[in-house]
């Protein structure tokens, strides 16, 4: 049985109001990831911490994959939001700049989890219509992120910074996943000849990030 919906939580008349129930909804779906993987949660159970029918939900985000693409767009865009203040000020090096890109992402597991699932799992189940709005911001945000890189590597241009920021994301959605292992394979890889099979993420990706910017920067 359904669960019954809070008063609280009554069906939104007005925009201000849809907008507030929306952001109820990531801030549940946010709690959420940080205390299970994404496929573990539904749209019943997201309903369930909200006191909440998975039909309310519906009337909000038309899947839980919708939900899951809105709030990928609310944490990236907390995450450039803060970015000018973790990434070292101009002039620096190069080198820095990617560590530190590397190093921040690594400090917000549920941004980089979300991410890792864009291609697989967040753009299915899903209209065209909810896909093509996300790509829209999606663009937006890699273009604010090309910006605050080229702002500290001079010498990279506006298309090569954005292209840099697609390395970046495809980078992101393989690397992941080998980072954070199931529990099998970190009993598997506890085996010292293995030893040189687990991933740290910040360290890893830091190294990709480097090795592409040198790359663009020598194309240029």
């Amino acid at each position: 049985m359904d669960e019954v919906e809070a008063p609280s939580f009554q069906r939104a008349r007005r925009p201000e109001h849809r907008e507030l129930r929306k952001q109820e909804i990531l801030d549940a779906a946010e709690a959420l990831l940080a205390e299970m993987p994404a496929d573990e949660i539904s749209l019943r159970e997201l309903g369930r911490r909200l006191g909440v029918s998975k039909t309310h939900v519906v009337r909000y985000f038309e899947s839980r994959e919708g939900v899951f693409l809105g709030l990928l767009a609310r944490l990236r865009l907390a995450w450039l939001d803060a970015l000018a203040d973790e990434w070292p000020a101009a002039p620096c090096e190069p080198d820095q700049v990617m560590l530190a890109w590397a190093d921040s992402l690594a400090a917000r597991p549920v941004l980089c989890q979300l991410w890792s699932l864009l291609p697989s799992v967040l753009e299915r189940n899903v209209s065209a219509d909810t896909v093509r709005i996300y790509k829209l911001v999606d663009l937006e945000h890699r273009t604010r992120l090309a910006k605050l890189v080229r702002d500290r590597v001079l010498a990279l241009t506006a298309d090569a910074a954005l292209t840099l920021t697609e390395y970046a994301v495809v980078s992101l959605v393989g690397l992941w996943p080998f980072s954070n292992p199931t529990p099998t394979v970190v009993e598997a890889t506890a085996d010292p000849r293995l030893a040189g099979s687990r991933v740290d993420f910040a360290t890893m990706y830091g190294e990709i990030l480097q090795t592409t910017l040198a790359g663009l920067l020598t194309r240029a």
